[in-house]
């Protein structure tokens, strides 16, 4: 009810005794009808600031046999207060709703042989955990309620609910510390409920009491870390959930504590609490390796997840955070111990299985894929000199069974380790061989992850490859017209970091090699405009070379800037080719920079010529990468070369705006058009192009860091400014109009910073006349679409600022007034719609 004030103030009672007789009405159900009427009311008890003696009216309407409907006004009333977004708080008031924890306690103390078996009262008291302290509950018989309706099938999953908000409170544990005191041995006399939980195969009970000890945990993590003998009993309950969790759903709750107990012991003034957890975390490594396991499928299913495609989902998320949790536990016991317990898990499946497995047949290969995993897993934690396992564990990878996931995971635990191997070159041909034969497997996911590896190995370990020219061309040419555009992509990049390590007289030879066929393939393709191996290539090779040497990167490219400038010609109406031909070119200039000095009348000439030709705004960005590396002032440019490029700049300047000049009106980028849509992107761009606009007309504009000859910072000459400023006076009053109508109706939520932005840039330049133009929109407003009260106070914060007051304020309540919320069927949108058309001809002539 946030629009009670277009109600008569007469006529509020009455609405209120009506909605209350409708609760009595449906005092006992439907409990749907009941929660909102309950709302209704709680809304109404907000905003009646003369209403005083709320909850006695409402109990003495409902009667006493209306305990669950009175419990649930009570559950709603506080949720309203705090969390209510559609009513203004500042006109309305608190005062009237009595502190309700006496009504609470009389409502349990009556109910109390049954108030352990019903919920209703658990939410409400829940509820009231945001007004009520918690070492009020503490010391009354309502935690004893919640603590036994923890026995209570019915009232368990509130109960859980009750006693977690209550550790919220208690997070400053210093304050809390007799609050702790007292729920700690509570807690822990609910221990033996793990074991029970686990036994009856009950999954919500178990959830439940996971929940109970992890968020007691996180709570009072410093008192953990700080106390280790005096609550090691919390951290080995939470340790024996994540062990009984069979259906590994529960101990996704355990996470985060684990992440903020590592947070703290890992501090040097935690050191003994490190070591007091240590067996924990060592015990925690072994739980989360086992879970890792893929399920075993039942007798004749091959499906792992019996066609359930979610749960697989799911179960794929779910490792990776174990992953984190693995992190976690290297960083407290080191990574050696970790890695040790990997090794001996695959140790110990080829002792056992390794003899009965074939290519066809892997048995128990969940065991194996598990600790390979955990090992890709604790990668990012291992010390490239790591010498006592990876040693070991690394040939053992390298032998690993052709079963499909295993297979996957042994190829990704190579990757992971590549930077290590660069350190241990006696292990990178059997990982290689490994990774290449990966390639052949009939399982896509195998040969993605294989193409990664090789990604990875090529650039870690470019050096030790660099001699291995000819089997890298033969192997890349084999295998490029078999692989997905982002596996090709991963595969590209590895051999460019090799060809980049090549000497520089073998350099152009190389690229010559590799390259050639690939400009092939695109003459034979460009149609489809699917291949960027080429300017992956450029952007990876790029050597030193003396300045006065040609290098040999540039010298290839300027044999294959004829193809492309012929490419280009051919497809002027192919978006997609000439965006990847352009970003080729950009990544040339980008990469080699002044280099690209020879070449840079040729490609001036093709860019000029392509846009020209296409019209694509393309040729524009890589006409930007020109300017940028051959501006004057850079490195090793000549001045010839800068007057060159300023030149080409002009025509592609001169060439855009005469093309925008030919263009009917309702084709141009209409930045006042653009403000009438809804999408995020162009919205946001619209914004920032006004906000740098507008910055013209003042002295220092926000978008340049140019400085004059004598190095002084750059002024903003007066004939700007002041065009700039006309520009403004002519269109302010629709782009006012754009601006307020996006932020009552249709911008998003993300655009408002960036509209107030504008709306700001406007008053600092034009006070006086922002004013006006805002004024008029307001009053232009559909009547009833906004109240009375926040008009007034809005049109009286613009007032002020045309006196030099900020209006910030004022600005922030309307966003936030109308952020979530859009008239249906009145929106000043619509209002403004049948001149938009022709204000923005207008604007353009």
């Amino acid at each position: 009810m946030f629009d009670l004030d277009q109600l008569p103030a007469e006529s509020v009672p009455a609405l209120r005794d009506s909605v209350m007789n409708l609760l009595v009405a449906f005092a006992s159900g439907p409990r749907p009808i009941q929660t909102q009427l309950c709302v209704c009311l709680a809304s109404l008890a907000i905003q009646m600031t003369g209403w005083k003696d709320v909850l006695a009216t409402v109990g003495s309407a409902l009667g006493s046999n209306a305990g669950d409907c009175v419990l649930e006004f009570l559950r709603i009333l506080p949720e309203e207060v705090t969390e209510g977004r559609k009513i203004n708080l500042s006109v309305c008031s608190t005062d009237n709703i009595p502190p309700t924890y006496p009504s609470i306690t009389r409502s349990a103390t009556a109910l109390l042989p049954t108030a352990s078996t019903n919920p209703r009262l658990l939410d409400c008291i829940t509820s009231w955990m945001r007004e009520i302290p918690a070492s009020k509950i503490v010391e009354s018989p309502l935690l004893d309620v919640i603590l036994k309706a923890l026995d209570d099938d019915v009232s368990f999953e509130a109960a859980v609910e009750s006693v977690c908000t209550l550790y919220r409170d208690t997070r400053e544990v210093d304050d809390s510390l007799p609050i702790i005191q007292t729920l700690y041995p509570r807690l822990m006399s609910l221990r033996p409920k793990i074991a029970e939980a686990a036994e009856a195969e009950d999954m919500d009970a178990f959830r439940g009491i996971t929940r109970l000890f992890a968020e007691a945990g996180e709570s009072w993590v410093v008192l953990i870390a700080r106390l280790p003998s005096d609550f090691r009993g919390l951290v080995e309950a939470v340790l024996e959930c994540c062990a009984r969790d069979w259906e590994r759903d529960a101990v996704s709750l355990t996470f985060v504590f684990w992440y903020e107990l590592k947070q703290y012991v890992t501090l040097e003034r935690y050191a003994d609490a490190r070591v007091s957890y240590s067996d924990v975390f060592s015990k925690l490594v072994d739980v989360m390796v086992k879970h890792l396991e893929y399920p075993r499928p039942e007798e004749g299913e091959t499906d792992l997840f019996g066609g359930d495609r979610e749960q697989e989902e799911k179960f794929r998320h779910y490792r990776h955070s174990m992953g984190d949790v693995l992190k976690d536990c290297c960083a407290v016991i080191g990574v050696t111990e970790c890695l040790s317990k990997a090794y001996q898990l695959i140790q110990q499946w080829i002792s056992n299985y390794a003899s009965q497995a074939s290519d066809e047949h892997v048995p128990n290969w969940q065991e194996l894929e598990a600790p390979l995993f955990s090992l890709r897993a604790m990668g990012r934690m291992v010390d490239p000199e790591e010498s006592q396992i990876l040693p070991q564990v690394i040939p053992l990878i390298t032998q690993i069974p052709n079963q499909e996931k295993v297979r996957f995971q042994a190829i990704m635990a190579l990757a992971r380790y590549t930077e290590w191997t660069a350190q241990h070159p006696e292990t990178l041909e059997a990982q290689l061989n490994y990774v290449i034969s990966g390639f052949q497997h009939s399982s896509p996911e195998v040969v993605q992850a294989a193409a990664l590896a090789f990604k990875f190995l090529g650039t870690d370990c470019q050096k030790l490859l660099g001699g291995h020219i000819a089997q890298l061309h033969s192997f890349y040419e084999s295998v490029l017209d078999k692989l997905k555009p982002a596996s090709q992509e991963e595969v590209t990049e590895g051999v460019a970091a090799v060809v980049a390590v090549q000497p520089l007289e073998k350099i152009y030879e190389t690229m010559k090699m590799f390259c050639n066929p690939i400009m092939a393939r695109i003459m034979n393709l460009a149609n489809n405009a699917k291949d960027e191996q080429g300017q992956r290539a450029v952007a990876v090779v790029n050597p030193y070379v003396s300045p006065h040497e040609e290098n040999p990167a540039v010298k290839y490219c300027g044999e294959v800037l004829p193809i492309m400038t012929t490419i280009v010609m051919n497809f002027t109406s192919s978006t997609p080719i000439l965006e990847r031909v352009c970003r080729c070119w950009r990544n040339m200039l980008i990469s080699y920079r002044t280099a690209m000095t020879p070449l840079l009348p040729t490609l001036a000439e093709s860019l000029a010529n392509g846009f020209q030709a296409s019209r694509e705004g393309c040729f524009l960005w890589a006409t930007d990468a020109v300017v940028r590396e051959f501006s004057e002032g850079a490195d090793l440019v000549d001045p010839g070369t800068s007057r060159a490029v300023f030149q080409f700049y002009e025509q592609q300047a001169i060439a855009f705006l005469r093309i925008l000049n030919d263009l009917p009106p309702e084709n141009l980028p209409d930045a006042l058009s653009a403000l009438t849509l809804q999408q995020i992107d162009p919205l946001i761009a619209t914004l920032h192009y006004y906000h740098d606009l507008f910055s013209f007309a003042f002295e220092k504009p926000a978008v340049s860091d140019f400085t004059t000859s004598d190095g002084d910072p750059y002024m903003n000459p007066p004939e700007i400014r002041e065009a700039v400023k006309q520009l403004i006076a002519s269109q302010g009053q629709v782009l006012s109009q754009r601006l307020l109508t996006g932020m009552l109706f249709s911008f998003p939520a993300e655009c408002f910073p960036d509209a107030s932005g504008v709306m700001m840039s406007l008053f600092d330049l034009m006070p006086q006349e922002a004013g006006a133009w805002f004024q008029s929109t307001l009053q232009m407003l559909p009547a009833g679409t906004m109240k009375a009260g926040e008009a007034e106070r809005l049109l009286k914060g613009i007032s002020d600022r045309t006196s030099r007051i900020p209006i910030g304020d004022e600005m922030w309540h309307l966003e936030k007034g109308w952020a979530g919320w859009r008239p249906p069927g009145s929106g000043l949108a619509d209002k403004f719609s049948v001149d938009q058309d022709l204000t923005s001809q207008k604007h353009l002539s």
